[in-house]
């Protein structure tokens, strides 16, 4: 089975690279190869490739708002995601948007030809050190959000995100369309349930909960 290649990155060199690796390797047919995410759009709207192997940062693309756009618009579309590292909260993002593999840069040729191989027969690569660390944080605040959600309340748990992204009582008031004086009650309730009593300690424990974007 040959499989087809969209690839994208931002580095020259290293696309001359994947270009001359495709070249020699019988069963992968490149497709195009695109410095930018505006390139990699045009290259979709082209070609229907069995896979998508980009870059996390394209230079007119911010993370992984690519990757979003295409699961938009392709939810069946199988990505690998190339790169040189992945931070832990990106690594999460990968996860969710069920991103069919992960390699990075500076594993061997061979492992990238296997990697196209297995994620074309539908299967999944991922790297495992960066993922399992960031997936057994993902399943953490997860679990820590579910037993939020047994102390607070639904609005609770709302004025406990607002304030945790640095809002005022006032802007929070304005945001949920609510009195002064009910957001007042809702964050000294809150303070009361988790066991703080300021808002530094309130942002803390969203954070360490996930819930703080």
């Amino acid at each position: 089975m040959t499989i087809s290649v969209v690839a994208a990155d931002g580095h020259p060199v290293y696309l001359a690279g994947l270009k001359h690796l495709f070249s020699i390797v019988p069963d992968i047919r490149l497709l195009a190869i695109c410095p930018s995410a505006t390139k990699t759009r045009e290259a979709l709207a082209s070609h229907t490739p069995d896979i998508l192997l980009l870059d996390i940062n394209l230079p007119d693309c911010p993370g992984l708002e690519l990757i979003r756009e295409v699961r938009r618009e392709n939810p069946l579309q199988k990505m690998i995601l190339l790169t040189a590292r992945l931070e832990d909260e990106q690594t999460i993002d990968v996860l969710r948007l069920q991103v069919q593999g992960v390699i990075l840069k500076e594993m061997s040729i061979q492992l990238l030809v296997q990697c196209l191989h297995k994620v074309a027969g539908g299967g999944q690569w991922l790297e495992k050190k960066s993922i399992g660390h960031a997936f057994e944080k993902m399943l953490l605040r997860e679990a820590g959000a579910r037993r939020l959600a047994t102390i607070l309340t639904e609005r609770e748990i709302e004025v406990m995100r607002l304030v945790a992204q640095g809002m005022s009582n006032q802007v929070i008031a304005d945001k949920l369309c609510l009195s002064l004086g009910t957001v007042k009650i809702h964050v000294h309730n809150i303070y009361k349930k988790i066991g703080v009593n300021n808002r530094v300690d309130l942002a803390r424990y969203a954070q360490k909960k996930g819930i703080a974007k």
